[in-house]
């Protein structure tokens, strides 16, 4: 277990006040406090002291006055899908489960843009728009709440065309530490009318308010979509045509990149039949005819660093089986090696040193004797290793946190970052400021102007 920041001294006062107000809504049944107390990373958990499940930012809002008062700790909870240890409750306190405020608020189509609850999850709100020809292209390939990807600036496969949640993110309603409730925006499309609120909070996880109802920008289902497969002959001649796929400006809605350890590992969990070689993975967005185009110069860079006949598919269920293997990738990698603990882990570096970054990483994954597939979303310089360690073994275990070390700091040397998008939780609060260096004093004057008590997710992003 994760070692706890402070003590929570005595917290039965607030859950009486919390129950008066929730009724069932509050639990603190031990299994339920164990489950919210951790994510699907490898980090230690840490249970809270109870649970509560609000529906509404009034009750929110009540919730957090209440614990203010006492300077009881709150951590914002989703579905829990999160990857460096951002829902450990590591000073205790109160877990407020937002998965009850799931309702889909306002669909303005003609503007492209919905408001929602934080408990709504990606693929609700997909079904809900699918009769009004709109969708919300931001996947990160679990099924999480827009909350949860909100607070953790999620991104996945389709972000080298649509962006991250940085860009789909037009406005934010959030209770602060002490039960105050802001509007940070409206549903304009752009504004220079003050600090821009929406952006500190998306990606703050948790550290600075609950947000209770965000504004989204939604798109137009293209008319066509055609998604292809490619394996290579090298790693190298992948990463290549990923780089000049980019430079060249086609507008490519999706290239993931699988080494042949990957393939391997998809193969066999997801009963699919890919040679066994580094690939892509790739899906074009638009009219019939611009579709065509961007595959055929896609096709032709791909000849040239040794790829091979492209598989082509726009069969909506062959193209949904093809990105479920590929959503799946990580726990593929799991179950090939039976008994292991998935490490996932994940760096971002400009485009140029792509090629660079993910060769040197490769070589020192082999030189190091360790399980640990490549797997990304290479068209914005982002990958991913999927590490299945022996948590028995203590060896081991010291040469992938090296490994992890390692990736870190050479992506940081390429003018990188430490995560593209998993966060830095607590598990990557150590690299917060070899990335940023005094803008951390910076982050730390927020976070204490916002929550000056440290109540909000305490332990997390930055250290107060």
């Amino acid at each position: 277990m994760a070692t706890p920041l402070t003590q929570v001294v005595d917290i039965d006062p607030t859950l009486t006040q919390l129950r008066e107000l929730l009724g069932e809504r509050l639990t603190t049944s031990k299994a339920i406090c164990e489950r919210h107390g951790r994510d699907e990373s490898y980090h230690p958990g840490a249970p809270p002291q109870a649970v509560v499940y609000p529906r509404s930012t009034e009750e929110v809002s009540t919730i957090a006055s209440i614990c203010a008062a006492a300077r009881v700790p709150m951590i914002a909870y989703g579905t829990g899908t999160s990857l460096e240890g951002h829902v450990a409750a590591l000073a205790g306190g109160v877990c407020v489960d937002m998965m009850q405020m799931n309702e889909i608020v306002k669909v303005n189509a003609e503007d492209l843009d919905v408001v929602v609850q934080p408990g709504v999850t990606r693929k609700q709100l997909n079904t809900h728009l699918r009769d009004t020809g709109l969708f919300f292209p931001i996947d990160p390939g679990a099924d999480a709440s827009l909350g949860g990807m909100t607070a953790t600036r999620a991104s996945g496969t389709n972000a080298v065309r649509y962006g991250t949640m940085r860009e789909a993110v037009l406005a934010l309603t959030v209770v602060l530490a002490d039960g105050r409730v802001i509007r940070t925006g409206r549903r304009a499309r752009k504004s220079a009318a003050g600090y821009d609120l929406t952006r500190l909070f998306v990606g703050s996880e948790g550290t600075l308010g609950i947000i209770t109802e965000i504004t989204l920008r939604v798109h137009g289902i293209p008319e066509a979509i055609s998604s292809a497969v490619c394996a290579f002959d090298t790693l190298e001649g992948a990463v290549n045509t990923v780089i000049m796929t980019i430079q060249s400006g086609v507008p490519v809605a999706r290239i993931e990149l699988l080494d042949e350890v990957q393939i391997d590992a998809v193969n066999h969990y997801s009963g699919l039949s890919l040679t066994v070689a580094p690939t892509l993975f790739l899906e074009f967005h638009g009219s019939e005819a611009s579709v065509a185009e961007q595959a055929q110069t896609v096709g032709a860079l791909a000849a040239d660093e040794g790829g091979r006949e492209f598989a082509w598919t726009s069969n909506v269920e062959e193209r949904t089986t093809l990105w479920q293997a590929r959503h799946d990738a990580a726990y593929a990698a799991k179950a090939a090696r039976p008994g292991g603990q998935l490490w996932a882990t994940d760096v971002c570096v400009p485009i140029s040193r792509l090629a660079e970054c993910i060769l040197e990483t490769r070589r020192d994954v082999d030189e190091s004797r360790l399980f640990a597939p490549i797997v990304g979303h290479v068209g914005d310089g982002n990958f991913h290793l999927a590490l299945v360690v022996d948590p028995d073994d203590a060896e081991e275990v010291a040469r992938t946190k090296a490994l992890n070390e390692r990736l870190i700091m050479r992506a940081l040397a390429m003018e990188g970052t430490c995560t593209g998008e998993h966060g830095i939780g607590y598990g990557k609060l150590e690299f917060l400021h070899a990335e940023h260096g005094e803008a951390v004093a910076v982050m730390r004057t927020v976070k204490q102007a916002l929550d000056p008590h440290n109540l909000m997710n305490p332990g997390k992003v930055v250290n107060v």
